[in-house]
């Protein structure tokens, strides 16, 4: 092969249209990525408390408890992971069942959506607004979850 003579055009790319992932299995992997950047933050913030020391070190004993944005984060964590499992299942189940239409779409972006929104607005330590926004993501769960039954 002549790599002088090769062009972007010459690659055998896929025809996107046609091997295009359902949405909700998109809002899966960007809730992947949303999740490592939470704990990645989450990590930051905690070192910022705790130090590098103790952070690298092997973590015996009782550390501090956190304190403000730091410990806010963490529950926002926490939180995201208490129905993350949820939501990937309902997404595999719905995806292999073959049952995905438009409202699961829709469910599986509102959730993608109220999760993100709900990191800064924990952080910020917003009270009703959190709520609200957790209950929205609820709402788009129960979306994704509706065509299964």
């Amino acid at each position: 092969m002549n790599l002088a003579n090769l062009s972007v055009q010459s690659l055998p790319l896929p025809d996107l249209a046609v091997e295009a992932l359902p949405v909700e299995i998109r809002m899966l992997a960007w809730c992947v990525a949303l999740g490592l950047v939470h704990v990645l933050l989450g990590a930051a913030l905690m070192t910022r408390q705790r130090g590098l020391a103790w952070n690298a070190g092997a973590r015996d004993g009782q550390p501090a408890p956190l304190t403000g944005v730091a410990a806010r984060v963490d529950r926002a964590l926490r939180n995201f992971l208490e129905t993350f499992v949820f939501f990937a299942a309902a997404v595999l189940a719905l995806i292999l069942a073959q049952r995905g239409n438009t409202e699961s779409a829709l469910g599986a972006q509102v959730y993608f959506w109220a999760r993100l929104a709900y990191v800064p607005i924990y952080a910020a330590g917003i009270p009703y607004l959190r709520t609200g926004v957790w209950a929205v993501s609820i709402w788009g769960l129960l979306q994704v979850l509706w065509p299964l039954f």
